[in-house]
């Protein structure tokens, strides 16, 4: 694993989220409560892009597309369903619960540092 440096502390401010390219993958970063996460933006449940989901009050990330929702800080499902509803007993045959990538971060000299 390695630090790569991905942007300027200042590119992301307070309550933001910005999607970077770093080494192929397209990492979420999201500024929230002072606090920078850095997670995969593709929802385990069908890969589809979470940069427009929303951030609620618990730290959480909530899939715009199924509503399953993950842990800023581990990616560990908060709450999983297979959206939409007609159709949640086949999806739940096919799509096991998972957790979402996450990665460390840190901020050093001015910019946001990610290890993959």
């Amino acid at each position: 694993m390695s630090w790569v440096k991905v942007l300027s502390q200042d590119e992301l401010p307070p309550n933001e989220r910005k999607v970077v390219k770093v080494e192929q993958r397209n990492i979420l970063l999201v500024r929230h409560n002072s606090q920078i996460y850095a997670l995969e933006n593709s929802c385990p449940h069908m890969k589809l892009p979470l940069n427009k989901g929303k951030i609620t009050d618990k730290g959480e990330i909530v899939c715009p597309f199924h509503r399953s929702a993950f842990d800023l800080a581990t990616g560990n499902p908060t709450e999983w369903i297979t959206f939409p509803p007609g159709v949640n007993k086949v999806l739940g045959l096919i799509s096991k619960e998972k957790a979402l990538p996450v990665f460390p971060t840190r901020v050093e000299e001015g910019s946001i540092w990610v290890e993959l």
